[in-house]
């Protein structure tokens, strides 16, 4: 890539080089016929695309340096990037922007030196850390998010955060979401507007259900290498480590897994498990495919583009890739749920029978495709019903587990749920059948 290179005061500095933007420039010089209607063609709208407008990009694994690097060579040049991992050597057959010497470093601070180094004029603003870790005045600095994540309750939680921050009264408050996901040789890439369309919490259902393997089976019987290593994480983990809480991020957290389940597996004389296959079963990883982050992270891209220029309309607002049987791809309209607990603001209806207890209603709760809640706590108006923490409270409602529903809440009543894994409370009206 030629650069020009120039002397500012003794030191040396780079700049555009020559047509840099030609190609973009076909767009943005002149309205097309697709073009939105607020379009202004010319200087004004390429100011605002190269010097004013800030975008965040969360995850700088295999689909956030594909991002990355679309975003810096489309003519963004103030990118801020978050990721809380490190570099492994696995990661480097598909993202891109790492080399050998970078293992064991920082994903989001390696790939912004690398796209400053390769792309002259671009600043990329990394934090390594959770996106947890930031207040709202951080999100709101930004006209544009994209997600490339991993992990659905990231996305739960930066989707709700962005719903949050919508203030009727200051329309700088709504922030375009965009984001994009894939497994294997399937993909997506969405358009949310929080508050005006639908939002991930909406489309849960769409979600494939995790595997599950009964307890009977981890506890007596395993036949998989996975087996015993559910057995590890779900049962020899809390009963060995007490209240310390598995970082499936942390190896050493791996490496005990690993190495227990090992145990199990020789015990059982079952074959296959391997480290990697541990982090896979307790992350949930679906082996990445690196054409697939190609598409999806151009589709994520041009996106963006599209919404800080208005140099044409949006994607309104799911676009599926299916690579699995040649290539094949569609887009449709996801609608909002009016109960969504993020977006919707009515409450959940739920049916459940009498004979419930808390316990089980529980249960329901993790399990159900459209709510998926890890360890909800539940209370009502009045009192408290479970709470899964501080160990005081909980052990102190521990008790009402055992109890029926039916005897806590009346025909109609509201339970509210909460998790601290997510910036929203879910209201349930529960009726009984």
């Amino acid at each position: 890539m030629a650069t020009a290179e120039v002397l500012t005061n003794g030191n040396s500095t780079l700049c555009d080089w020559h047509d840099r933007y030609y190609h973009v420039d076909q767009i943005l010089d002149r309205p097309g016929p697709r073009t939105d209607p607020s379009f202004m063609a010319g200087d004004g709208v390429k100011e605002f695309l190269r010097n004013q407008c800030k975008i965040l990009v969360i995850g700088a694994g295999g689909l956030g340096c594909e991002i990355l690097a679309n975003l810096a060579l489309s003519g963004f040049k103030d990118i801020h990037v978050i990721d809380m991992d490190t570099i492994d050597i696995s990661n480097l057959n598909r993202q891109f922007l790492f080399r050998p010497k970078d293992v064991g470093q920082p994903k989001a601070i390696v790939a912004a030196e690398y796209i400053m180094k390769r792309v002259p004029g671009v600043k990329v603003s990394p934090y390594y850390g959770k996106i947890q870790d930031k207040d709202d005045a951080y999100y709101m600095q930004f006209n544009l998010v994209i997600c490339g994540l991993d992990s659905v309750e990231a996305r739960r939680w930066i989707n709700a955060t962005l719903v949050n921050l919508v203030d009727p009264e200051n329309p700088e408050s709504l922030k375009p979401l965009i984001d994009g996901g894939t497994e294997g040789f399937k993909g997506q890439a969405r358009v949310i507007l929080p508050t005006v369309s639908s939002c991930y919490e909406c489309s849960l259902d769409m979600l494939n259900k995790p595997t599950a393997f009964p307890i009977c089976t981890i506890a007596n019987t395993p036949r998989l290498p996975e087996h015993c290593i559910e057995w590890a994480s779900v049962l020899e983990w809390p009963r060995v480590q007490g209240d310390k809480k598995m970082d499936t991020d942390d190896p050493e957290h791996i490496n005990w897994l690993y190495t227990v389940a090992s145990a199990r597996a020789k015990e059982f004389k079952i074959e296959g498990v391997t480290w990697s296959l541990t982090q896979g079963v307790v992350k949930n990883i679906i082996p990445a495919i690196a054409s697939t982050n190609a598409i999806i992270a151009a589709s994520c891209c041009n996106e963006a583009f599209k919404i800080a220029t208005s140099s044409a309309a949006y994607l309104n607002n799911y676009f599926m890739l299916i690579g699995t049987d040649g290539v094949y791809s569609y887009t449709f309209e996801h609608e909002k749920r009016d109960d969504c607990p993020v977006c919707g603001g009515e409450s959940l209806d739920i049916s459940v029978p009498r004979t419930w207890t808390v316990e089980r209603l529980i249960e329901m709760l993790v399990e159900k495709q459209d709510i998926q809640i890890k360890k909800p706590s539940l209370s009502t108006a009045s009192s408290q019903i479970y709470f899964q923490a501080p160990p005081q409270l909980e052990e102190a409602t521990r008790p009402n587990l055992e109890k029926q529903v039916f005897d806590l809440v009346p025909d109609g009543g509201e339970i509210t749920v909460t998790a601290s894994t997510l910036p929203f409370s879910l209201f349930l009206r529960i009726t009984y059948s």
